[in-house]
Formats: C-alpha cells, sequence, structure tokens
C-alpha cells in the first residue's frame, strides 16, 4: 500500500468568486482537544482544496471531503486535510471543502456559551438543519461540478466523482448525493457517523453507498439511528450499500487511531472502492 508516496496541496479556490460576502472565517480549537484537531468557523466564502496524488500512482478518482462540525464549524484537520492527505497518498485525488456554517459569535466564549446549549437541544439543532440543507447541498454540487469538470492539474476521471462526510458533513455529503440532478450528483457517497435528521428519500438510480459509524457513538441515537435508517433506504431502492457498524470508537474519530474498532474504517473503505472497480 503506496502510504509514504507524495501528495501535492494546491491552493484553495473559491467556489463562488463573485459572491458578496465578506471572508469571515476564524480558527479556533476546543480546549480539551490536542494536535491534529484544528476548526474553522463563520465560514462565508466556501472554498475547495486539492490534494493531488504522485501521477505515478493516480487512479483518476477523485472524493469531495467534508468535514462535520454540527453545521455550525467544521473539524478541517482530522476530517479533512488528514483524510484527503490519506486518500492522495493512495492514488486518489482529494478535495477538501469548506463550506459555508451556520453563523456563531465571533469570539471564543459567546461561540462556547452558544455551542454548549445548542448541543443540549435536539429540536433546535433540527430547524437550524433542516434550515441550512439548500445552501449546503449548493456548496457540495458546486464542488463536484468543479471537480467534474476538471483542469490539468487535476485531472479526474468525470464519471468517478465521490463524496465523504464525517457527521454534519456526512449530512451535508448525503444531501448533495439525494438532492443534485444527475449533472452534479457525485458518483458514489461515503458517509461516516452522519446521515439525515429525516426520513432519506432513496431514487432508483442513486450511487453506491459506504456508511460506518460506531455503536458507542457518544451523541448516541441522534447519529446512530439516521445511520441506520440511512442503510435500509438504499438497501430498500435496491441500491450498492455496505455499513459498518463498529462495536467502539465514539463519535468524531475522523483519522484519529485510538486502537478501537473504528480505526478499521479506512481500510474497509479502500477495499469496498476497490470492490466497485472505482479505483481503476
Amino acid at each position: 500500500m503506496p502510504v509514504s508516496s507524495p501528495v501535492r496541496a494546491a491552493e484553495p479556490v473559491e467556489l463562488w468568486p463573485a459572491a458578496p460576502d465578506p471572508d469571515r472565517s476564524g480558527p479556533f480549537a476546543f480546549p480539551q482537544d490536542g494536535p491534529g484537531n484544528a476548526m474553522l468557523r463563520n465560514i462565508t466564502r466556501p472554498t475547495l482544496t486539492a490534494y493531488l496524488p504522485d501521477p505515478a500512482l493516480a487512479t483518476g478518482t477523485s472524493v469531495v471531503v467534508c468535514p462535520g462540525g454540527a453545521h455550525h464549524f467544521l473539524s478541517v484537520e482530522n476530517e479533512g486535510s488528514a483524510v484527503a492527505t490519506w486518500l492522495a497518498q493512495r492514488g486518489i485525488a482529494g478535495y477538501v471543502l469548506h463550506y459555508r456554517v451556520l453563523p456563531t459569535p465571533a469570539d471564543d466564549a459567546g461561540f462556547a456559551d452558544e455551542m454548549n446549549l445548542l448541543m443540549g437541544d435536539a429540536e433546535e439543532m433540527l430547524v437550524r438543519t433542516r434550515a441550512h440543507r439548500a445552501t449546503a447541498v449548493e456548496d457540495g454540487a458546486r464542488a463536484v461540478a468543479m471537480v467534474r469538470a476538471g483542469s490539468p492539474a487535476w485531472g479526474p476521471v468525470p464519471d468517478r466523482v465521490g463524496i465523504l462526510g464525517f457527521s454534519a458533513g456526512g449530512f451535508v455529503a448525503t444531501a448533495t448525493t439525494l438532492d443534485s440532478p444527475a449533472a452534479t450528483r457525485p458518483d458514489f457517497l461515503v458517509a461516516i457517523y452522519g446521515g439525515l435528521w429525516e426520513d432519506p428519500v432513496v431514487p432508483a438510480d442513486a450511487p453506491p453507498a459506504f456508511l460506518a459509524w460506531a455503536s458507542d457513538d457518544s451523541i448516541g441515537a441522534p447519529i446512530v439511528t439516521p445511520c441506520l435508517e440511512l442503510y435500509a433506504a438504499w438497501y430498500a431502492a435496491g441500491r450498492p450499500v455496505e455499513a459498518h457498524a463498529y462495536a467502539a470508537g465514539g463519535h468524531g474519530f475522523g483519522m484519529h487511531r485510538q486502537g478501537l474498532p473504528s480505526d478499521a474504517w479506512t481500510e474497509d473503505l479502500h477495499a469496498w472502492l476497490t470492490h466497485q472497480g472505482l479505483l481503476g
């Protein structure tokens, strides 16, 4: 497995360069988190950053990576750049999408207060998530279209452009897959501890899906139940789907290795991509 091949990280490209909104994004880190957990909030100008494999190893397959963050921030390292780097080391071009998120106070204390209240209010989170869906899909579909259109530097195979998301990013990835027309719909879906907080409607021509989560997810039923429902909906539609409910791993494991069953998700994903014929 080519895990030490060079990776070329490109400069971020704006999704909507003509948009009038100023850039309000700001980095932060949760005090309890260690290295490898950089976050970004108040993203108003979404961007796409390419992590390209060594041309000698390139498979032609591309994946848009959507970090999680409760629709209010993005885990841009553990669920973003680290994922894209892992993909690129295996010949898969990774494109980290910094999609627009819901606004929060610019000061750290105000942000922490709002998030602490929100995390304990599932109904309010559902209301905000529904309100954010159209914007998230707009950014997700735009990212897929940009990758599919490609450039000499990116060089994707147009019918092997997938989307991968974690938690809220899994919502973005799933909604983009279900809501987008054929021209901007991903060719495969990967949702890691993320789904929809409402009944998914899976069309008869939905692309293949890979789903994974931990049964001991610290958020509990609000994560695990939508994951199960997403699997059931894909299965009922007769579309290719693989699901892994790891015995342990918690929420937000991303690329962190914990010595727990969830550590296997990356290699399971690679095996699935190979089995689906998505790696050339």
